[in-house]
């Protein structure tokens, strides 16, 4: 804070002072003013700020084993930086800006009154994230802010939640076709929204239910999930 600052804040609560007297009180001390920030927060202070409103958004891509040929699938979500919620928006071989574009408006009806919370929606500069890819969310009411080139840390949240996946889950499985990447990724995302307690929510989970005690004469049960692949606990019913 600077000498004419500390001399407004003084003069609120009553107390005139002088910029030079305040400026030799501090000198005195060894204390100086404090650094200017240059540029306004990082990016990882912005969305800590800004978690409520934002949503991140991304591509991840998905090799799959076949009989004959092995070819790429695109992943494209969009995860609620607040609460980790991932919406899964589509899957395809190739995508278009078409495509990409009809997704975001899907997303947008699925939405519907609750788009009016965001604010803004954070995304890389692919090329598939076209001019009317960000219309359908300006539309909206949503801004769309594009991170630096080769800044991925700039969409942590995104990066993050690939990470997972690919460690928790499809590193581990042979993914034959779009088909079977859905229903994969839909079963996983379901475990991930309502069973896996995260670091960043306090060891809550997304859609956080409410939490009863469980009483010593009541039975804790394990689930196999994706084929014993992840572990889910729940009383016996």
């Amino acid at each position: 804070m600077g000498y004419v600052r500390i001399v407004g804040e003084a003069r609120k609560v009553g107390v005139t002072v002088s910029a030079t007297s305040v400026r030799r009180i501090l000198r005195h001390h060894g204390l100086g003013p404090a650094p200017r920030r240059h540029g306004g927060p990082s990016w990882a202070e912005f969305l800590r700020a800004q978690a409520a409103g934002t949503l991140g958004c991304d591509f991840f891509t998905v090799e799959t084993v076949g009989l004959r040929r092995l070819y790429v699938l695109y992943v494209l979500f969009v995860i609620e930086v607040e609460r980790r919620r991932v919406h899964l928006i589509g899957i395809t071989a190739h995508p278009t800006g078409e495509w990409v574009t009809q997704a975001a408006r899907n997303l947008l009806m699925d939405l519907e009154e609750h788009a009016a919370r965001f604010r803004f929606l954070v995304r890389d500069r692919d090329t598939k994230f076209t001019m009317a890819f960000d219309a359908a969310f300006t539309s909206s009411g949503i801004e769309v802010l594009k991170i630096p080139p080769r800044a991925p840390r700039a969409n942590a949240y995104s990066e993050r939640w690939v990470r997972t996946a690919r460690i928790e889950c499809l590193d581990w499985i042979l993914v034959r076709n779009a088909r079977h990447l859905y229903r994969v990724l839909s079963i996983y995302l379901d475990h991930y929204h309502t069973a896996r307690p995260h670091r960043g929510l306090n060891l809550q989970v997304p859609l956080q239910a409410g939490v009863r005690l469980v009483r010593g004469d009541e039975t804790i049960e394990r689930a196999d999930i994706l084929g014993g692949l992840i572990h889910e606990y729940r009383r016996a019913a």
